[in-house]
C-alpha cells in the first residue's frame, strides 16, 4: 500500500503535468469577475448621492448581493461533484453581464438590489467550477493553482476602485454599461476552458488508490467548524475595509472621494499579493501554520488602525491586507484536504461563507454605522482578527498523513 502512493515520484511528475495556460486563463478570467463585481462596491458614493441611501442600505445591497452568491455556490458544488457542467463558467458570466447593463440603468433602490442579486447569482456560478478547473489543471500543486486562481480575483476587486474613479465617476452611472464588453470577452475565454475542462473529463482514468483523511469524522467536523470562526474573523473585519473605508476616511480625515478609492485600491492591492503567496507558502511550511500566522498575525496591526494617522493609515492596511489575504488559499485546501472527492462542494461552501458572511456583516456594520457612527465601527471591528487564536485546533494534516 506504501508503494502506491510514494510521494516523491508523484510530485515530480505531477508537477510536470501542471497546466499554466489554463491556470492563467481561469485567473483572469477571476480577474475580469471580480473586476466588475468590485465596481458594485467602488460606486457606492455615487448611488448614496444619487438615491439618497442611508448607511444601512448600502448594507443591503451589499447584502443582496453576497446572499445570491454565498446561498447558491455549495449547491452548485455539490451538484456539479456529481456531474460536471464544463460551459457553466460561460452561463455565470452571462448572469454577470446582466446585472451589469441593470445597474448601468436602474433608477430605483429596488432594482439596484435586483441587479445586485445577478451579479451575485453569476459569482455564484463561477467560484465553485472554477475553482474545480484550477484544481484540474494544478499537476498536485494545489496550493500554488489556488493562489493563481485567487491572486486574479483579488486584482481584479483591487482594479474596480481605480476603474471606478476614472470612468464611472467622471462620466456616471450610465458608463458601467461599457465594462459588459469585459464580461463579453471573459464568456469567450470560459467557452474555450470550459472545451478543455470537457476534454479532461473525456480522458479514461487512471486506477488511483482512494484517499481518506487520517482523522475521526468528529475532529473533522470539528476542524471544520473552527475554519468557519476564522472565515467570519476574516470577512466580517474585510467587509468593514471593503464597504466603508471610503466613508471612513472621508469622515475621520476630511479626503476627497478620489483619494479614498485610491487608499482602497492600495489596501486591495495587498490583498492580491498575499493571495499570490499564501498558496506556494502552504505547500512548502504547511497551511495551518499560514492560517494561524496570517489571521492572528494582523491583530496587532488591526488594534492600531483605529487610532493612526492618514500616512500610517496606508502603511498599517498593506500589511493587514497582505496577510491577511494569505489565509484564503490555505483554508480551501486545507479543507479539500480533510474532505477529499469533494471538491466542488468544499469550494462552494467556502467561497459561500465568504460571500455570506461579507454581505451580513456589511449590513451589520451599516446598521452599526448609522446608529454610533463610522469610527465606531472601526473600534469594534479591530478586536475581530483576535478568533485566530482557534488555529490552535486545526489538527495538522501532515504529521496524520505520515502517521
Amino acid at each position: 500500500m506504501n508503494q502506491a502512493v510514494t510521494p516523491v515520484p508523484a510530485a515530480s511528475a505531477a508537477s510536470d503535468r501542471t497546466a499554466f495556460r489554463v491556470l492563467g486563463a481561469i485567473s483572469f478570467c477571476h480577474f475580469l469577475n471580480d473586476t466588475m463585481q468590485s465596481l458594485l462596491l467602488a460606486v457606492y458614493p455615487l448611488f448614496k448621492a444619487q438615491f439618497h441611501l442611508s448607511f444601512g442600505q448600502i448594507g443591503l445591497v451589499t447584502l443582496t448581493y453576497q446572499f445570491t452568491a454565498s446561498l447558491l455556490q455549495p449547491l452548485i458544488g455539490h451538484v456539479t461533484d456529481r456531474r460536471p457542467q464544463p460551459y457553466s463558467l460561460a452561463a455565470g458570466m452571462g448572469c454577470t453581464l446582466m446585472g451589469l447593463l441593470m445597474l448601468s440603468v436602474a433608477h430605483s433602490f429596488s432594482m439596484l438590489l435586483v441587479a445586485a442579486a445577478m451579479v451575485g447569482t453569476g459569482s455564484s456560478i463561477f467560484h465553485p467550477e472554477s475553482s474545480r478547473v484550477a484544481r484540474m489543471a494544478s499537476g498536485g500543486r494545489h496550493g500554488l493553482a489556488q493562489s493563481i486562481f485567487q491572486v486574479g480575483g483579488n486584482a481584479g476587486s483591487a482594479t474596480g476602485p481605480l476603474l471606478a474613479a476614472w470612468i464611472v465617476l467622471p462620466y456616471g452611472q450610465r458608463s458601467i454599461a461599457a465594462f459588459s464588453s469585459l464580461a463579453l470577452a471573459a464568456m469567450l475565454l470560459l467557452a474555450a476552458v470550459g472545451a478543455w475542462y470537457r476534454r479532461q473529463q473525456r480522458k479514461p482514468k487512471a486506477a488511483a488508490p482512494r484517499r481518506e483523511t487520517a482523522l475521526p469524522k468528529r475532529q473533522v467536523m470539528a476542524a471544520l467548524a473552527v475554519l468557519v470562526a476564522l472565515i467570519f474573523s476574516k470577512y466580517f473585519y474585510l467587509a468593514g475595509i471593503n464597504n466603508y473605508l471610503m466613508f471612513y476616511l472621508m469622515h475621520e480625515y476630511g479626503v476627497s472621494e478620489a483619494t479614498a478609492q485610491y487608499h482602497l485600491f492600495y489596501f486591495l492591492f495587498a490583498v492580491a499579493a498575499g493571495t499570490l503567496l499564501g498558496g506556494p507558502i502552504g505547500d512548502r511550511i504547511g497551511r495551518r501554520r499560514v492560517i494561524w500566522a496570517s489571521i492572528l498575525g494582523i491583530a496587532p496591526f488591526a488594534l492600531a488602525l483605529p487610532y493612526a494617522s492618514l500616512g500610517m493609515s496606508v502603511v498599517l492596511l498593506a500589511i493587514i491586507g497582505f496577510l491577511l489575504a494569505s489565509a484564503f488559499p490555505a483554508m480551501v485546501v486545507y479543507a479539500q484536504e480533510l474532505l477529499p472527492g469533494k471538491v466542488g462542494a468544499v469550494s462552494g461552501l467556502f467561497f459561500g461563507l465568504a460571500f455570506g458572511l461579507a454581505g451580513i456583516g456589511a449590513a451589520v456594520l451599516g446598521q452599526l454605522a448609522d446608529s454610533h457612527g463610522i469610527a465606531t465601527v472601526y473600534r469594534l471591528c479591530s478586536f475581530l482578527p483576535l478568533l485566530g487564536l482557534l488555529a490552535v485546533f486545526l489538527p495538522d494534516l501532515g504529521r496524520e498523513a505520515r502517521r
